[in-house]
């Protein structure tokens, strides 16, 4: 596996308009490839399945239910990914921790079919409020 594959993918996702082109990229160079998906441990990260809830009952306008998440993370790059189903659809993500941007992708349709719905999203950071001692 050729790591400037990944500073490519971290690029994309940050600057590519069309994130059908993100996830393609994503899927013809890691999804399927054994170097890459051997690279990682089973995680849980709180943030991510907070996002995967709150986008897909968004993107479909209902109540959803979450089935079959598994989610990789591969400490070396700071990059989780993994699979999951929503309502009988199939989907995907990714998210770079260290850039705190990440990708969601799930099929539009049951039976799934080529239509697929994307949604990029970023981590806020919160700052604390300011008071009269932060003047500068």
């Amino acid at each position: 596996m050729k790591t400037n594959r990944l500073q490519e993918l971290k690029q994309k996702l940050t600057n590519e308009a069309d994130l059908s082109d993100i996830w393609s990229f994503y899927m013809d160079h890691f999804a399927d490839d054994p170097k890459f998906t051997n690279l990682g441990e089973p995680a849980y990260n709180e943030y991510l399945d907070a996002i995967l809830n709150k986008t897909c009952q968004e993107i479909f306008d209902r109540g959803i239910k979450i089935t079959n998440f598994f989610l990789i993370y591969i400490a070396k790059y700071r990059l989780f990914h993994g699979p999951f189903q929503v309502n009988g659809r199939i989907g995907g993500v990714i998210y770079f921790e260290d850039i705190k941007i990440g990708l969601l992708a799930v099929s539009a349709d049951d039976p799934p079919s080529d239509l697929v719905k994307y949604s990029r999203f970023s981590e806020i950071i919160q700052l604390s409020v300011p008071n009269r001692n932060d003047l500068n």
